[in-house]
């Protein structure tokens, strides 16, 4: 556990000594940094693993990447303000993270589920060069958080897995299928999958960007 970065976290360290491919995680609205810590001991012992808290907390519990707000007129909508602040704090932590831990600078992979996953991409379309890897669960890419030059950016080195629940009552897989047209128009390396579950991660999901995973690191 180290509180001297800009984030806190708790981590998992490699087998190896030093530039281990770093696995960074994000996790969902209303959760903790110990959420998605729990694929830890079943993922690559190469990798060295943070896994990161949210800077907002909520009451009673959780924490949260930027406010979602429910107003009748405007229905849910999503604190995009907020978004790029923690954009840009993630951003930051990778640096940090690098400095501080004997990683790869060169081999960073993101791992975000549902408002993790939305930050996810967009850390990885606004600094390309800080990510090689990203596993997006359950989210789809918010073009509100997103550069206005991303059509003349180099996304050549980049990687996604893209996965989302078919019957997700909490983000519309139709938002996560227009992940696949935006990724063709841009060139960018993406595998889609869907699974028949809600908002969540089915067993075949996590064994699938596993595999996917280990073929990257």
């Amino acid at each position: 556990m180290n509180t001297s970065l800009p984030l806190f976290h708790i981590t998992r360290p490699s087998i190896l000594k030093e530039k281990a491919p770093l696995l960074i995680m994000l996790h969902g609205y209303g959760s903790d940094e110990n959420d998605l810590f729990s694929f830890a001991p079943e993922l690559q012992k190469e990798l060295f693993i943070i896994s990161v808290r949210a800077p907002y907390p909520m009451q009673p519990y959780g924490n949260a990447w930027y406010a979602i707000n429910f107003d009748a007129e405007k229905g849910k909508w999503s604190d995009n303000e907020q978004a790029i602040q923690s954009r840009d704090l993630i951003a930051d932590f990778i640096d940090k993270a690098i400095e501080n831990y004997p990683v790869d600078k060169n081999n960073v992979t993101l791992l975000g589920f549902s408002q993790g996953s939305i930050l996810s991409y967009a850390v990885a379309l606004t600094y390309p060069l800080k990510v090689r890897n990203v596993i997006a669960l359950s989210g789809y890419v918010n073009q509100g958080i997103l550069p206005d030059n991303i059509k003349d950016t180099d996304y050549s080195n980049l990687d996604f897995y893209c996965s989302h629940g078919s019957v997700d009552q909490v983000i519309p897989v139709d938002w996560a299928r227009q992940t696949v047209p935006f990724f063709n128009r841009l060139n960018i390396k993406h595998q889609y999958s869907e699974f028949p579950v809600g908002h969540g991660v089915a067993p075949q999901n996590f064994y699938e960007f596993q595999d996917w995973l280990s073929k990257r690191i």
